[in-house]
C-alpha cells in the first residue's frame, strides 16, 4: 500500500499541512512533536517525492463572483486513448473547467465547471463543450448547494487501516 511507505511521522506532517498549509515550520513541527530542522528536511523530501504536489489557498468561487457550479457528464464518439487524451487537453486549456475525471460505465468523463452566471456557462456550452471534437453528448446538473468539500484525503481512514494491517 502506497501510504504505508511513509512513516508515522510524515502521514502526520501530511495532514497537517493538508489542514493548514500556511502553518511555519517551526508551528508544524510542534504539532507533529520533532524539531523544526529533521521538519523542514521531511516537508522537502514529501516534496521532491511527490507526495506533496502544491500549496494553495481554498479561494470562495461565490464570494469573486462565481455564482454557477455545474458537473457536465461527457460522451465521447470515440474512446481510443489517443482521442481520450485529446479531450484531456482541451478541458486542461478551458478555464472554466476545474475539475476533469475520466469515468468507467455510461459516461466518459465528468467535468467540474464554475461561472460567473448561467449565461457564461450555457455560451461555454454550446460554443465549446458541445463543439468540441469527438464529444457526442452532454448532460449538466447545475449545483444547487455543497454539503460537503473536503481537501485531498482522509488520514484517520489509512491510519486505521495500517494499524489493523499491521
Amino acid at each position: 500500500m502506497p501510504g504505508s511507505k511513509l512513516d508515522p511521522i510524515d502521514r502526520h506532517i501530511l495532514a497537517e499541512l493538508q489542514a493548514d498549509g500556511r502553518m511555519t515550520n517551526v508551528e508544524l513541527a510542534r504539532r507533529v512533536g520533532i524539531s523544526a530542522p529533521p521538519c523542514l528536511r521531511r516537508v522537502r523530501t514529501l516534496e521532491e517525492s511527490g507526495f506533496i504536489r502544491g500549496y494553495h489557498a481554498d479561494v470562495d468561487p461565490r464570494e469573486l463572483g462565481f455564482e454557477v457550479q455545474v458537473f457536465a457528464m461527457v460522451g465521447l464518439s470515440s474512446q481510443a486513448e489517443v482521442d481520450l487524451s485529446a479531450f484531456e487537453g482541451k478541458c486542461r486549456e478551458w478555464p472554466l473547467v476545474r475539475e476533469c475525471h475520466m469515468l468507467n460505465g455510461e459516461i466518459d468523463f465528468i467535468l467540474k465547471c464554475v461561472a460567473p452566471d448561467l449565461s457564461t456557462f450555457q455560451t461555454f456550452l454550446t460554443e465549446q463543450l458541445t463543439a468540441a471534437d469527438n464529444v457526442a453528448s452532454v448532460k449538466t446538473s447545475l449545483v444547487i448547494r455543497g454539503a460537503k468539500d473536503e481537501p485531498s484525503v482522509p488520514f484517520e481512514v489509512l491510519e486505521e487501516r495500517l494499524s489493523r494491517d499491521a
